[in-house]
């Protein structure tokens, strides 16, 4: 049997409708064990270098740049560049200025990898690891913290970065708000199902999106004095 150009043509057009979708369009599967393993990483090393930040400032934990007056100009990622080995990206900035100044604002397409997000796409210089901010919080404009004494529930038990539901730009002193009379903002943004936690102790918890609430509030507050079941965050 022959086939004439138009049948052709038309059969190339059916084929080519009815393909399916490159797998670039498609939702990623669930998170490999070297995708959580890399996060899990990312998480140490900052919760690390905010210790170290502490231990070298006499306990006093790292925060915002602000300036005379109080207001946030840099994030307190950029205040720990020094110790994750990030000493002269550090010197670059201008401390009196704000990050989205003309001089800073050349500084965020050097966002550091440690800070990089894993599996998900966002614009450059974006991250997702980010500190909860509000009162009797350890960040925050009023915060006056001290490590580890100000953390009277226990560094174990209580949430120091996470990773959070939508991504900030690295140097904007932009955060998770967290209000006790509001809900909690979103987590989770890189992966499915799960949102890991970098501790004040040093290591790092994956708990379950939907967990029961009132611990995860438990788990963000550092002196609130509740009773934290673990068992009820923590993902499988």
């Amino acid at each position: 049997m022959r086939f004439t150009p138009l049948i052709g043509i038309l059969i190339f057009i059916s084929a080519a409708v009815a393909a399916p979708k490159p797998a670039a369009d498609d939702k990623p599967g669930p998170p490999t064990r070297a995708e959580l393993l890399k996060s899990q990483n990312n998480l140490k090393q900052i919760v690390l270098a905010i210790i170290n930040s502490s231990d070298t400032n006499r306990g006093v934990m790292p925060s915002d740049i602000r300036s005379a007056d109080g207001k946030a100009l840099l994030s307190w990622r950029v205040a720990i560049l020094p110790y994750i080995e990030e000493v002269e990206l550090y010197k670059q900035f201008k401390m009196n200025e704000a990050w989205d100044s003309d001089s800073n604002k050349k500084l965020i397409e050097k966002m550091p990898k440690l800070y990089a997000p894993i599996r998900v796409k966002a614009k450059a210089g974006e991250t997702f690891y980010q500190v909860f901010t509000g009162d009797q919080l350890l960040f925050g404009p009023k915060a006056v913290t001290k490590y580890p004494a100000s953390i009277t529930d226990g560094t174990s038990n209580t949430g120091l970065v996470f990773e959070a539901g939508d991504p900030v730009i690295w140097t904007k002193p932009a955060d998770l708000v967290y209000d006790a009379k509001k809900d909690l903002p979103k987590l989770g943004g890189l992966f499915d199902g799960v949102c890991q936690v970098g501790l004040c102790d040093g290591s790092v918890m994956r708990i379950k999106k939907d967990s029961d609430m009132e611990q995860l509030r438990a788990l963000i507050t550092p002196r609130g004095g509740e009773i934290l079941d673990l068992d009820k965050l923590r993902a499988k």
